[in-house]
């Protein structure tokens, strides 16, 4: 996909495909059977919609920092090179499943079918999002999109208690949430998992484990490994290449079948990579946390770059191809950002609203 310099990390800016990587790539494809079963299933159409949801976030968050430059916000919490945590997982649930986004999941949400305007007015203030304005946390339950909470973790019992009432009412559903490796700290984390597990819920937590916790490196605040946390709980676990949208795709569909027979809850450690800062205010001191040989590592594991390398060279799909999609979701964002900026002193909230919907 085209790479813009004046948005994107270093490393993205020229990125090329790496050999020794991208085997890397097309071995984890095999390395386990039954997830090996589920990538193959898939036909050429939905993996061209993967690459799709991949671009749109990508994309997405390209215009958000675009915005901090030229003022239009302030700052924005970014998900890039990390988007294959949550098109891989989206994309493995059902329309009637729900999710609880965080805010590097931001793509759940236009990934649920919510309007790409509405995502972007929810940063501009304006009443063209659902909360009218009141704040960027968004979501559409008729999306089956639970809007986030600011508290880091708390989200985790919330997504619980949506599964535990599946259960109650023996629907066939799913809740999924994601949280950080740093959120693991709260107690409410803990808490929902918890409950979720000693109710046996269908419930999919992933702890998108990408090695920093604000300005706090991994080891620094958890020393143990996230694979084991699974385990203290009582529930089944899977690890997951964060980068990797086919096998984070392929892990989320089987956690789910286990947890619409009634095997739920299911952890998924997803191994990835914090590229930016916390939000687009703290990059330069973000990029001092690690030395420059950690973000070349992941650099060349780009979701995006190695995703498209594989359709390429593996499955013959043909760079124009790519190419058109890329075009038409770039061209959707753009008419939806020129929307939604529209609304910017025309569609403002009006201030004798602002209890509108508030009972406590």
């Amino acid at each position: 996909m085209k790479r813009y310099a004046a948005y994107e990390f270093p490393e993205y800016v020229d990125w090329q495909p790496d050999p020794a990587v991208q085997a890397e790539f097309a071995a984890r494809l095999t390395a386990d059977p039954e997830r090996a079963a589920r990538i193959a299933a898939l036909d050429e159409a939905q993996l061209l919609a993967l690459y799709e949801g991949l671009v749109r976030a990508r994309l997405h968050d390209i215009h958000l920092k675009r915005w901090v430059k030229q003022g239009v916000i302030v700052k924005a919490w970014l998900g890039s090179g990390e988007e294959a945590v949550t098109i891989g997982a989206c994309a493995a649930l059902r329309p009637d499943d729900v999710v609880g986004p965080m805010i590097r999941n931001a793509a759940a949400c236009f990934q649920r079918g919510m309007s790409m305007v509405e995502c972007f007015a929810a940063y501009l203030g304006t009443t063209d999002c659902i909360t009218q304005g009141r704040d960027l946390h968004i979501g559409d339950l008729k999306h089956g999109v639970v809007p986030p909470i600011s508290h880091i973790g708390d989200l985790v019992p919330v997504m619980a208690g949506c599964a535990l009432a599946f259960k109650l009412r023996n629907e066939p559903r799913v809740a999924v949430t994601w949280t950080g490796d740093g959120s693991t700290a709260t107690g409410a984390v803990h808490e929902g998992l918890r409950m979720a597990a000693s109710a046996r819920t269908p419930f999919i937590c992933f702890v998108q484990n990408n090695q920093v916790a604000l300005g706090t490196r991994g080891p620094v605040h958890f020393t143990g490994d996230f694979a084991d946390l699974a385990a203290a709980y009582g529930m089944k676990g899977l690890v997951v290449d964060g980068n990797h949208v086919l096998d984070v795709y392929a892990a989320t569909a089987i956690a789910a079948d286990l947890c619409r027979r009634g095997e739920g809850p299911v952890m998924i450690v997803a191994q990835t990579f914090r590229m930016g800062g916390h939000a687009t205010h703290d990059e330069r001191e973000a990029r001092d946390l690690f030395p420059a040989e950690v973000y070349q590592h992941w650099g060349k594991r780009d979701p995006v770059g190695c995703y498209e390398t594989w359709l390429v060279q593996a499955r013959g799909i043909a760079p124009e191809r790519l190419a058109v999609i890329e075009a038409q979701v770039d061209a959707a964002i753009e008419a939806a950002a020129r929307e939604a900026v529209s609304g910017k002193g025309t569609r403002e909230p009006d201030p004798a609203t602002v209890a509108d919907g508030v009972w406590a």
